[in-house]
């Protein structure tokens, strides 16, 4: 029998406010926006580090500040995600969704072999335990709106604008906050 790894966590800057970046060992295994929706309770992310000095924060952080200067498209680091096959089954699918663009529930259904799935699709999107780095927010509705990011709206359209990756169809309009 495997001890269990302790978590670890710390907060680090960003432009999009705080992230709070949570490690089992040396596995990346959230990756959470201040007020994100289905965010767990700050106990379950463990031991509270004062700086980012450590393995994976180090190289995340690094690798964060490279996406948000537009030097870095992809994330290349030690991951953990924990949920169902299905869940796993979309956030690799994520993954595979190119920089600077966005698929929709759908095409992202459709991706994993399920093509009326997108509901159940759309669910395991918002359960994404690592935001941005596992881009979640690439995902729009059928019709290009920016729906269901648990980062807020208003995160999406910065991130996707980031990216330059904004669909033709943006929702209500509104100009990104970030």
């Amino acid at each position: 029998m495997t001890a269990a790894v302790q978590r670890t966590h710390t907060v680090v800057d960003s432009p999009y406010g705080p992230l709070t970046l949570v490690a089992e060992g040396r596995h990346l295994v959230g990756l959470y926006m201040e007020d994100q929706r289905h965010r767990p309770p700050v106990e379950r992310f463990g031991l509270q580090l004062p700086d980012a000095a450590g393995e994976p924060f180090a190289e995340t952080v690094r690798q964060l500040q490279e996406y948000f200067a537009g030097e870095r498209r992809e994330f290349d680091l030690p991951l953990l995600l924990h949920g169902t096959d299905f869940q796993q089954r979309v956030w690799a699918a994520l993954r595979e969704i190119p920089y600077g663009r966005t698929w929709t529930y759908g095409e992202l259904a459709q991706h994993i072999g399920q093509p009326t799935g997108s509901r159940a699709v759309g669910l395991a999107n918002g359960r994404n335990p690592l935001g941005i780095v596992v881009p979640c927010h690439r995902v729009v509705g059928a019709d290009g709106s920016l729906t269901g990011y648990g980062g807020g709206i208003e995160r999406k359209r910065a991130l996707l604008a980031h990216e330059c990756a904004l669909p033709a169809a943006s929702g209500d309009g509104q100009a990104a906050l970030f």
